[in-house]
């Protein structure tokens, strides 16, 4: 069974790869997926995926901006 993403979670991992300056293939490889598969999703507005790239997707933007709230919270607590 295939899953779909939204316009607003591809939003979000395009911007969140933008931020982090990742080019599609360092991307890819982060993730374990084809960069086509990536390509697809990102140019050709391809939204269907298999319930396997969607939890990768997923999980990683889940990590990132976790990642990027426990930084900005350890900084706000040594004054920074």
């Amino acid at each position: 069974m295939a899953e779909f993403l939204t316009d607003k979670q591809v939003i979000a991992i395009k911007r969140k790869r933008g931020e982090l300056n990742l080019s599609v293939l360092d991307l890819s490889r982060q993730l374990g997926l084809s960069r086509w598969t990536l390509d697809n999703i990102f140019k050709r507005g391809h939204r269907k995926v298999t319930p396997a790239t969607y939890r990768k997707l997923s999980d990683w933007l889940i990590a990132e901006y976790a990642t990027a709230d426990i930084k900005d919270s350890t900084a706000a607590a040594q004054g920074k």
